[in-house]
């Protein structure tokens, strides 16, 4: 390939993998890119780690698990009898009629069915069966936050921004991991589970996330009353600079909600038992893949 420069060899890469696979197609377990982490490893920034796209699938699970527990216990604790949502004696499903705020409520229930959603589509990816198979079962919040808004909104509002980060640095991840397989499969011949167009097709899966995540920051503050609630011109990767491995991952920022010394425990599998009972079903899916 001499004779091509580097804006041809992009542009035989693109016509050569230019191709439709859906999500049942790419449902078997991922795994490592051995030839493209090795052209990633000299290109990335020094200290900063390489994610495979397997690990970061994996640490989305995660994060999607802990939202969904999270939520759940949210719309069931004491918290939902705030005036902001139920109201005194109120529930999720039936509100104070005189003193609750209705519609919050079901910006927190949308938010639950939402976030089931995105750990399903990671499990399609990981080919994991079960929630019961998640790496986690168990995560550990603040004592109280379920109890009272200010505590519950400023850890939502937290959260949200790991995530936010968490899938703006999984975009840019696997549009490097597309760009690298390219020149890998061109130069060296070599074939990884993905093709160039899966990798960039992940990306953009990611930025639709992280676009519902970003819904769900702006509606905590909605919530509590926090003016403007849309106030960011950009979102952050919120201090990340890689999903799965190293100090600054996503991995590590989710850490906390995963030892016992932070709080009492609560159970992924009894959020899903109970998660129909108070979710509200919102529409879309993946975007098809081009």
């Amino acid at each position: 390939m001499n004779e091509y420069d580097s804006s041809e060899r992009s542009r035989l890469a693109r016509r050569a993998f230019l191709k439709t696979t859906n999500i049942v197609g790419l449902s078997a377990a991922a795994a490592t890119l051995m030839g493209a982490n090795r052209l990633m490893a000299a290109a990335t920034p020094k200290g900063i780690p390489v994610d495979t796209p397997s690990q970061i699938f994996t640490a989305a699970l995660v994060a999607e698990d802990l939202a969904t527990t999270f939520y759940y216990n949210g719309l069931v604790g004491g918290v939902i009898q705030d005036p902001n949502l139920a109201g005194p004696g109120g529930t999720a499903n039936d509100p104070n009629p005189t003193d609750s705020n209705p519609g919050n409520v079901n910006y927190l229930q949308a938010a639950l069915y939402q976030e089931i959603q995105h750990a399903n589509l990671l499990r399609s990816l990981l080919g994991i069966s079960s929630p019961s198979s998640d790496p986690y079962q168990t995560f550990y919040f603040p004592a109280g936050v379920f109890e009272t808004l200010t505590p519950f909104i400023n850890l939502l509002e937290a959260l949200e921004n790991a995530f936010i980060g968490a899938y703006s640095i999984a975009a840019f991840e696997f549009a490097q991991l597309a760009a690298f397989t390219a020149v890998e499969q061109i130069t060296y011949k070599k074939m990884g589970m993905y093709t160039p167009d899966d990798l960039e097709y992940f990306a953009e899966v990611a930025a639709t996330i992280l676009g519902v995540e970003s819904e769900h920051r702006v509606l905590g503050r909605v919530i509590s009353s926090a003016n403007p609630a849309n106030n960011l011109n950009y979102e952050s990767t919120d201090g990340l600079t890689s999903v799965y491995n190293g100090a600054n991952s996503a991995v590590a920022a989710l850490t906390p909600f995963l030892t016992s010394s932070t709080g009492p425990a609560y159970s992924l599998a009894n959020a899903l038992s109970g998660a129909a009972s108070v979710y509200i079903v919102t529409s879309g899916s993946p975007p098809p893949q081009m």
